[in-house]
């Protein structure tokens, strides 16, 4: 399954993937998914938000589902995703070898648009499911060429009208187990392949646009200039100060500039943060002193800054009792396994607001991730298959 999935949407330059919601390399994934499941025998079908769901034996209510994602921030890694859906099958060829059926329903999922890469709103297809996300508001949201959301279904063969929240499909889910790379190295310093994950943090996305005066840029004096560029790297220093003294992490990962050009002073820059933290309100203080230092910056600089959030998803406790019992299963065959909080966003975290939710985590060894070095041990891989296919024995029996 890995060797058949990791040529998809693979850059050869950079060793990293662009496997962007609904384009030819994400329609790629969708079909080596269909047909993963369906050479297990399993039925596969996509919901109104595009999201693929494999099911072993009949559906119903009181569903044990599994999975994860297999779309990548630009440039990513192999395992961020991919990971949890090719164990998500390999668990099914375990139980299968156990000589276990389910005695529930159950279904490998396999969620639309987890990294927002395309479009800018992370776990897309879980926010429509849960009616976290407005379906207007996903049918206009335009990716860097100008398509719409809309567009980009409809050219796929997929109905951009059915979007929005799916209280059916949501109350026949008794539970969702995914399991993940680890995102970070908290287990390279344990002797546990994996580990139960406790909770994620909050985050949210802003886009900051810098806008200012364009000019030449071997003739305009420094005290002539309305340089948003200069206001946009001052905020990025000042993100970085914000977030240490506050505890939290923040991050200017995108950005657009115009007109672009190396002899010339830019009119606008847009730029996109990512503020994370221990806590909402934390979360909120930070940001908005990062908001407040743009401001402060922008009005020296001549120039002027306007922020909105994009989305944002408070913090995330995953069913206790859920939790617990992914614990104490683990512990019969891996001793007692690390509980880990995150800061990585998840489906499982989306999925928490309406289902009970939890998640398993394989170890990193060097804790990169959403890049090309993110890797973990094969023998780590298959350890993770193991517990995932033992918590789903004990919630499908």
């Amino acid at each position: 399954m890995w060797r058949s999935l990791l040529p998809l949407g693979l850059n050869p330059d950079t060793g990293g993937y662009r496997r962007f919601a609904w384009n030819a390399a994400d329609l790629a994934c969708r079909e080596w998914f269909r047909s993963e499941a369906a050479a297990r025998g399993l039925d596969v079908e996509t919901d109104r938000n595009g999201n693929l769901w494999a099911w072993w034996g009949p559906r119903g209510p009181g569903a044990i589902v599994t999975g994860s994602h297999l779309d990548s921030v630009p440039d990513g890694g192999a395992f961020d995703g991919p990971l949890g859906v090719v164990s998500s099958f390999a668990a099914i060829d375990v139980l299968r070898a156990r000589g276990f059926t389910p005695g529930k329903p159950f279904a490998v999922a396999c969620f639309s648009d987890e990294e927002g890469a395309r479009f800018g709103i992370a776990c897309a297809g879980s926010r429509l499911l849960t009616g976290a996300l407005d379906p207007d508001r996903a049918r206009g949201l335009r990716d860097l060429d100008g398509v719409t959301m809309a567009e980009a279904m409809a050219r796929a063969d997929q109905d951009p009208e059915t979007l929005g929240r799916d209280d059916e499909r949501l109350a026949g889910i008794a539970a969702y187990v995914e399991l993940h790379v680890e995102q970070g190295r908290a287990l390279a310093f344990t002797e546990s392949p994996v580990a139960v994950a406790s909770a994620i943090w909050p985050h949210s996305r802003w886009r900051f646009d810098f806008t200012g005066e364009a000019n030449h840029a071997g003739t305009t004096l420094l005290e002539d200039r309305r340089d948003p560029m200069l206001t946009y790297a001052t905020t990025v220093l000042a993100a970085r100060k914000k977030a240490k003294l506050g505890g939290a992490v923040a991050t200017f990962g995108r950005l657009v500039v115009e007109p672009n050009g190396t002899n010339a002073i830019p009119s606008r820059v847009r730029a996109w943060l990512d503020v994370r933290a221990p806590g909402d309100e934390i979360l909120a203080a930070v940001t908005e002193q990062i908001v407040q230092a743009a401001r402060e910056r922008a009005g020296r600089d001549g120039t002027a800054v306007t922020a909105d959030r994009e989305s944002h998803t408070p913090i995330v406790e995953f069913d206790h009792g859920l939790r617990n019992l992914l614990a104490g299963r683990l512990r019969q065959n891996f001793g007692a396994v690390p509980v880990l909080p995150t800061g990585a966003g998840h489906d499982a975290g989306i999925l928490a607001a309406a289902v009970p939710t939890a998640m398993l985590y394989v170890r990193n060894p060097s804790g990169v991730s959403h890049a090309p070095g993110e890797h973990a041990e094969v023998r780590d891989c298959l350890a993770g298959v193991t517990a995932l296919a033992d918590v789903l024995q004990e919630l499908a029996q």
